[in-house]
């Protein structure tokens, strides 16, 4: 699958490093330092582009790796690297794969907006793009390949009902920390939770209470954003946080006012963090993302693409910005509480029982059979 480009423009790709960048390349290649991204001297058939490290720790933890490992299984030649937040960054990475001959973009973008520029000038080159785990909306890509995003905001919305029931409480007041509002998954899991939550909203059950996004996920913005509301709505008895960071925003303005435990609140990624959280009885529950199953699945699609083949798909999600249906291959999340740790991210292979069960975690361990 290599093909040859000249050496001027590997060279090119490789003078390009950006201090915020890292990137793999197949075993062929010599494993580059930390901050200079490279490519094979043929150019990489597949750019992997990653937003940020802020996010979520997922993109270099679990991501970069379990790509890494695909690419190199099918011998295909790649690069990864990460923009760490800065859109212009991204873009000029993106540029240089494309520059280097590469066939496929796998794009996690950092908007719909920076993400379809990109999408547009891969185009008038003739490179397929994939819109890995994000959709971009207005874009151009070939396939999506993500979780059901709807349903992740479900299983929250879900969880977090389940645990208000069992705290017994009445007419809650529920605070919503949404994710961030350039992000269409932010959109798709609000859309889900809202779809649990604003019914009982509605017939009293509930009230409903701030609801504010968190510009780029940031965890300390998101903090700042709910002791504002916390402040303002002292009654709040729950939270509909939309990802493990936020949760451990949300968890570290409860703690400076003594309501860790009784105040609820939700998260996703299955972070270790959040994890913790769940087996100390803070956090109500997350979201397990079994992130193998999309990177192998993106990774297939790469592969398919770059030997002219249609990548698998199972249905289609709507572009609401350029109202068409991108063919989509979407996974299904799993909802993870304390009585199910052991049989999700530990028997997954996810988490390790070392990182998790430390301190005075170990003794919530042994409670819940995680070993």
């Amino acid at each position: 699958m290599r093909r040859t480009v000249p050496l001027v423009a590997a060279a090119a790709v490789a003078a390009m490093g950006l201090a915020a960048c890292s990137s793999s390349t197949t075993p062929a290649a010599s494993s580059p330092a930390a901050g200079s991204p490279s490519a094979s001297s043929s150019g990489p058939e597949v750019a992997v582009l990653l937003p940020d490290s802020k996010s979520s720790a997922r993109w270099e933890t679990a991501d970069r790796p379990l790509l890494t490992a695909a690419f190199q299984a099918a011998n295909v030649t790649f690069t990864i690297t990460n923009a760490e937040g800065s859109a212009a960054t991204q873009a000029t990475q993106a540029q240089a794969a494309i520059s280097a001959g590469a066939k496929v973009l796998l794009l996690v973008n950092l908007d719909s907006g920076s993400g379809a520029a990109i999408e547009k000038n891969a185009a008038a080159a003739g490179v397929k793009v994939i819109d890995y785990d994000r959709l971009t909306l207005g874009g151009s890509a070939a396939v999506y390949v993500s979780f059901n995003n709807v349903t992740v905001g479900k299983l929250q919305g879900q969880g977090l009902v389940d645990c208000i029931t069992k705290l017994g409480y009445t007419k809650p007041t529920v605070a919503e920390v949404n994710g961030s509002p350039t992000d269409n998954n932010a959109t798709l899991f609000a859309q889900g939770y809202n779809s649990v939550l604003d019914p009982l909203y509605a017939n009293g059950t509930y009230v409903k209470g701030p609801n504010q996004s968190v510009p780029n996920w940031d965890n300390q913005q998101g903090a700042t954003i709910f002791e504002g509301m916390l402040t303002a709505h002292p009654d709040i008895k729950a939270v509909l946080s939309a990802n493990d960071g936020l949760g451990g925003a949300v968890l570290s303005v409860l703690q400076k006012n003594n309501l860790q435990g009784k105040v609820p609140f939700t998260g996703q990624d299955a972070t270790v963090a959040g994890i913790q959280n769940i087996l100390m009885g803070y956090q109500c529950m997350t979201v397990y993302k079994p992130i193998k199953l999309e990177a192998n699945a993106a990774a297939a699609a790469a592969i398919a693409l770059v030997g002219g083949q249609s990548p698998v798909t199972n249905g289609t999600v709507q572009d609401t910005m350029a109202n068409k249906a991108v063919p989509s291959n979407l996974l299904t999340p799993i909802a993870v509480t304390a009585a199910n740790v052991e049989s999700t991210v530990i028997a997954d292979g996810f988490l390790k029982v070392s990182d998790v069960c430390t301190g005075a975690i170990a003794a919530k361990c042994t409670q819940y059979g995680v070993k």
